[in-house]
């Protein structure tokens, strides 16, 4: 009785942690904070204490674990999420990757010390005796690892989580080849030499076959074979290579997405003696409950977008506001990650048939018409005191209309200010914003504009296999979540972790906000009476000449 009131509390505590205390907007106040940086750990919420007896848990008992990426968005969320709550796990080695600035220790010590493990750190103080770092870097041959550490991780490691990509829509189709198509291949060929591995998870996109309609929990063929994208890097210079960009990944709306169809062919081919599967997660977004509600690191994607609205910066979009929006909150996200290795350890298949798991929103859709009235709503009731203009945002789907407020919102007045701060002799660089925000939105239009239609139906099969206490522990079933409740702690993580501006300063924002929104009215007045102005003397004009 005693061991099963020890479980009771020790998953109504988890429930807690993962909830964290609620914010409350009443009359526009904000009542309480919201961050889990701060909960009490006087009931030691360590699992080593309770009776750790979830399969997931007990799968990942004993086991080493290889990560690369381990030093991006999903990459952080995964070492904190399985070293919290799997203190079972051995160790863990993370890929990284020298800079000229930093050398290996400094950027683990980096990784350490960021504020995401600050929870992590209360609940198992040693933990970073468990993290060990590999130089390595994907995007040379054999991941750049030395010698001495392949050996090291084939004959150690039980399990693999390939999380390293470029992220970045227009990067360069050659640098694009090399992270997201020949490290996996080289990571698979280190894997087949690992003789105690038991699951190895590949992280794709939901969007690697978006020249489909239907994308289905299975492979799709590639336009380009992955061996013959890899030598046609190595032979060609790459000036020639951006130039001829365009016909290689030909249908595919930029490298990202072709580079990513293309690895998930190199796993087709390269899977006959491993156990290995696919997890392909939507728009990966700020977290929903832990280790920190709201946490963000990147500017990527629709975090991007929502930072330029909130600065007063973004007044258009170019987006279907019907289409649902594919948001996949970051903890969630490394949850079903977690969840998939164990699922593909116990499901080795054909080749044809390896577990792909399609991570979508399909069973909680929302639009991007619901985004939008979110993002106003929330702009409003806690707007950051590093905003620049008043919040006035509209989405277009089509083209010329979404142009025409490109050209009368967003340039007509930089060009104006920047002559301002020219004649003032101060540096005009409102227009050199604008352009790399535009940047930002052609590529995401393609992804705003356009719905897919996905089946899933693997993910909830592996969804009814977890029990009630995996389920709570990996909370990843995105039928759970609630929109109304994530959105507050969405917005508030992209004010203080993308715009570095903190909830404390929230009466200074309100004070300055009620400035820019009666400045905003004076200027449409303005605007108005001119517009008037010019109609009327166009009219008396006519009529004098007629």
């Amino acid at each position: 009785m005693f061991e099963k009131n020890k479980r009771y509390m020790y998953f109504n505590m988890q429930r807690l942690l993962r909830d964290g205390p609620e914010i409350i907007i009443e009359d526009n106040t904000l009542i309480s904070g919201m961050t889990i940086e701060n909960t009490s750990t006087d009931m030691e919420l360590s699992v080593k204490s309770v009776d750790r007896s979830t399969p997931i848990q007990n799968f990942y008992d004993n086991q080493t674990i290889f990560i690369t990426g381990g030093t991006g968005f999903i990459g952080k969320l995964l070492i904190e999420k399985l070293l919290r709550v799997c203190p079972g796990i051995i160790c863990i080695y993370v890929m990284i990757r020298s800079k000229k600035e930093k050398n290996l220790l400094q950027r683990m010590e980096e990784l350490i010390e960021d504020s995401l493990f600050s929870t992590l750190k209360k609940m198992h103080p040693t933990f970073p005796n468990r993290l060990v770092a590999i130089e390595g870097d994907c995007s040379l041959p054999n991941l750049g690892i030395s010698k001495t550490d392949r050996n090291t991780l084939i004959r150690e490691v039980t399990i693999v989580f390939n999380v390293a990509a470029t992220v970045r829509f227009n990067e360069t189709i050659k640098l694009a080849t090399a992270i997201n198509v020949q490290s996996v291949r080289d990571l698979i060929n280190l894997s087949k030499e690992m003789p105690k591995l038991k699951s190895f998870v590949h992280v794709s996109t939901a969007f690697a076959n978006c020249t489909y309609d239907m994308i289905d929990e299975k492979f799709y063929d590639s336009k380009m074979d992955g061996e013959q994208l890899i030598n046609l890097m190595d032979v060609l210079n790459e000036k020639l290579l951006d130039d001829i960009t365009p016909q290689l990944i030909g249908m595919y709306p930029n490298t990202y997405v072709f580079t990513k169809s293309v690895a998930e062919n190199v796993i087709k081919k390269h899977t006959d003696s491993i156990p290995i599967g696919i997890f392909r997660p939507a728009i990966v977004t700020p977290t929903y409950r832990e280790p920190i509600p709201g946490w963000i690191n990147n500017m990527y994607g629709p975090v991007g977008i929502t930072a330029g609205i909130l600065m007063g910066l973004i007044r258009t979009h170019h987006c279907d506001g019907s289409v649902n929006a594919n948001f996949v909150p970051g903890d969630l996200t490394v949850n079903g990650l977690i969840v998939s290795a164990w699922d593909i350890s116990n499901n080795r298949q054909s080749n044809e048939d390896i577990p792909i798991y399609n991570y979508i929103s399909k069973d909680n859709p929302i639009t991007y018409d619901t985004m939008k009235e979110m993002t106003l709503k929330y702009g409003q009731l806690i707007p950051s005191k590093k905003t620049l203009w008043y919040i006035s945002f509209r989405m277009s789907k089509y083209p010329l209309v979404h142009l025409f407020y490109v050209y009368f919102l967003h340039l007509l007045p930089a060009l104006i200010i920047d002559m301002i701060a020219f004649c003032l002799c101060k540096k005009s660089r409102l227009l050199r914003m604008y352009n790399k925000i535009h940047q930002m939105s052609n590529v995401l239009g393609y992804f705003s504009t356009k719905e897919w239609m996905y089946r899933n139906e693997k993910w909830n099969e592996l969804m009814r296999k977890l029990t009630p206490e995996d389920r709570e522990l990996f909370f990843c079933d995105m039928k759970d979540l609630i929109w109304s409740n994530y959105f507050p702690r969405y917005f508030l993580g992209v004010r203080e972790y993308i715009l570095k501006d903190p909830i404390e300063t929230l009466p200074q924002a309100r004070l300055k906000w009620r400035r820019l929104y009666w400045m905003h009215q004076a200027l449409k007045l303005i605007i108005g009476c001119v517009f008037f102005i010019i109609m009327w003397v166009i009219i008396s004009i006519l009529l004098l000449i007629f």
